[in-house]
């Protein structure tokens, strides 16, 4: 469901102290501009939660959080910019079409999909982000060995998603079909992942690692 616009976020954005105004000329730099050696991206971060509570457990790894609809991320500017822990963070504003020009070949340890709009009917099939176009950008941002992880409540994305990840240049480390049946203290909660918990619905996880040759 397509979120309302939320007068006071959009108008926060342009103050915010974690938004990167203009991503591309970081490209090759979000390492050093963090001061990590470890960097993660999240796609579609929504009101910012899981890269919040992350860049915070692990202070030592660097997080880009993304997102394109302003008002959740100017939500999350302020969640973040607010939040006192110590942390390594930076936000974008805008779509994951973009991956490319902002970050470098091999650049990215690991990218994080978070209960991704699922685009169910098949004709929008290429707008999900586990479609082919958005895996090649991946494998070319990704370090060696990098990772994509990804959660979802949706089982119908996520039997989409496997396949698309091992024919376009993933193997796969992990998979769970009900991931929360055990505690993961090291892995945060979302925003959305609370709710389905609450409801009883099983998350659905999975770990892929580029292949190298």
């Amino acid at each position: 469901m397509r979120m309302r616009k939320v007068k006071w976020a959009v108008e926060y954005l342009p103050e915010s102290k974690v938004l990167v105004k203009d991503p591309s000329s970081c490209k090759g730099k979000w390492k050093k501009r963090l001061g990590t050696s470890t960097l993660h991206v999240e796609i579609g971060c929504g009101k910012g939660k899981y890269s919040l509570d992350m860049a915070a457990m692990t202070p030592e790894a660097g997080f880009v959080a993304i997102e394109k609809n302003e008002s959740a991320a100017g939500i999350a500017a302020k969640k973040m910019d607010d939040d006192p822990r110590e942390k390594k963070l930076a936000l974008i504003e805008g779509d994951a079409d973009h991956l490319s020009e902002w970050f470098a070949a091999g650049e990215i340890d690991v990218i994080h999909l978070n209960f991704s709009d699922p685009w169910p009917k098949k004709r929008y099939a290429k707008r999900r982000l586990s479609a082919p176009s958005f895996l090649k950008q991946y494998i070319d941002v990704l370090a060696a060995n990098g990772q994509v992880i990804m959660k979802t409540d949706n089982a119908s994305l996520f039997e989409f998603s496997v396949p698309q990840f091992l024919a376009n240049g993933f193997r796969l480390l992990e998979l769970s079909v009900d991931y929360r049946r055990e505690t993961h203290d090291e892995d945060a909660i979302t925003e959305y992942e609370e709710k389905f918990i609450e409801q009883g619905n099983p998350i659905y996880r999975a770990v892929f690692e580029k292949e190298t040759i």
